[in-house]
């Protein structure tokens, strides 16, 4: 039997078809069948933006640390070796001036803990670095209007004090704008525009002692408090707070402990790295004293225009290499960055010690700005990897601080007793010795501190 097809045939719906099981495909939600009974389900909440990732600091804010870094340095050269012409061309005995001195470095030495510790209580970063410059000014300004012993004193320790506050502060303020993750790039910016700032105080204060009187030193310093200040207040309060505690969520919290320096001991790396820097600056403080007496005797006649080359030329050094460190320390990572840095203690050692044209020891200190420069950067940089998430950085710093104190302070006395009984050239060389200690314990002991930039 023939079966008549009816000629109208109804077109079957696409849904309705038979589709193979692999071309199925889920059915978008329309909005009308939406209902209040069935809500959408909400979107994930997109992440914090960590510190130095997606928060941006303003330009003030960058500018503004900036010229606070600059000006702080033209703060503290008031207070280095002006202070002893000062003193001799007030008619002070030797005696008189060492001890005053001997005050003020017996006070940055056993300060730095406390004043980290102060650091780390004050909310405020900002308020604890306008004190500190407050006090420095006021030191200064006490020093020209009453140079009596007491006040000198008096104001030595709290110059020392406040010393001992303003470090900690500028890296503080410095890593709570921009973040661990750019931590290295700015405390790089830091150390140069310091060093700008030293070189610049130096000769601006040199002229005004020579043109002047020796007392107009101290007036500029402390007149210097005004635009220091000023830069201080470029700088957002809110946003370093924002950036800290976006800083403080991203990182994993420490477990607590008793007591802050009791946590400090117990940090190996911590530990490691105060030993490197105890006899780093064992081997480094007495170079250039060393260096200054062998010209004496070599170039008497061209000695102090020498010994000033001494020093300028590891500021320039610093000035340039410095923002390069802080970059090769976010890429590469901290512990080559700090070998290179100790690696060239020994060598600059060692080269001063079989050297005798007096412009090839000037130019030797090339090898002192690369390792201020390194250690410029990465001592703030590698504390604050050490003990990031533990609230501890400031008063971790400080104790990195005393250990640098105390193998600075037995460094001119060691290289004193060598250069007296065996002669300027086996100093150098005991010198160099303890600065290859000091590289092998960096290459064998010391830890990488970088975190994984893709944990932040």
């Amino acid at each position: 039997m023939t079966v008549v097809r009816p000629k109208d045939r109804r077109a079957i719906p696409h849904r309705e078809r038979e589709v193979p099981r692999h071309e199925l495909r889920a059915r978008p939600l329309r909005l009308k069948d939406a209902s209040p009974e069935a809500p959408r389900e909400a979107a994930p909440a997109m992440p914090e933006p960590v510190a130095g990732i997606g928060a941006e600091v303003s330009r003030g804010s960058r500018r503004g640390l900036d010229a606070f870094a600059f000006f702080v340095a033209n703060l503290q050269t008031g207070f280095g070796p002006f202070l002893a012409v000062y003193f001799s061309q007030a008619k002070w005995t030797q005696s008189d001036i060492g001890f005053a001195l001997t005050v003020g470095s017996l006070v940055s030495l056993l300060g730095q803990v406390p004043g980290g510790a102060f650091v780390d209580a004050v909310r405020s970063k900002r308020f604890a670095a306008g004190v500190a410059v407050i006090g420095i000014s006021a030191s200064a300004l006490a020093l020209a209007l009453w140079p009596s012993f007491l006040i000198v004193l008096l104001a030595m320790a709290a110059h020392s004090a406040a010393s001992c506050v303003l470090t900690p502060a500028i890296a503080a303020i410095s890593i709570g704008l921009v973040g661990h993750a750019r931590a290295g790039e700015r405390l790089g910016r830091n150390a140069s525009f310091q060093a700008l700032g030293n070189a610049l105080a130096a000769a601006g204060m040199g002229a005004c002692g020579y043109y002047l009187t020796n007392d107009a030193v101290f007036y500029l310093t402390a007149a210097l408090m005004v635009p220091t200040l000023i830069a201080l207040s470029r700088i957002r309060a809110d946003e370093i707070d924002a950036n800290v505690r976006m800083q403080e969520a991203a990182s994993a919290p420490a477990p607590a402990e008793t007591g802050a320096l009791r946590a400090l001991l117990r940090n190996r790396g911590l530990l490691v790295f105060a030993g490197c820097m105890t006899l780093f600056f064992l081997a480094n403080a007495a170079m250039l004293p060393l260096v200054g007496s062998a010209l004496t005797l070599r170039a008497s006649e061209t000695a102090t225009v020498l010994v000033a080359a001494c020093i300028m030329v590891p500021q320039a050094v610093l000035a340039v290499c410095a923002p390069a460190v802080g970059r090769a320390a976010e890429r590469f990572g901290r512990w080559p960055v700090l070998l290179v840095g100790f690696a060239a203690l020994p060598l600059r050692g060692l080269l001063l010690a079989y050297t005798t044209n007096p412009y090839l020891l000037v130019a030797i200190q090339v090898l002192d700005g690369v390792s201020a420069s390194v250690l410029g950067v990465m001592v703030p940089l590698v504390v604050s990897d050490l003990t990031r998430g533990t609230g501890r950085f400031n008063l971790a710093l400080g104790a990195v601080g005393t250990a640098m104190g105390i193998g600075a302070a037995l460094s001119t006395s060691l290289a004193g007793i060598m250069a007296d009984r065996l002669g300027s050239h086996p100093a150098f060389l005991g010198l160099a010795l303890v600065g290859l200690a000091a590289t092998l314990l960096v290459a064998f002991a010391m830890p990488e501190t970088r975190r994984d930039p893709g944990a932040r």
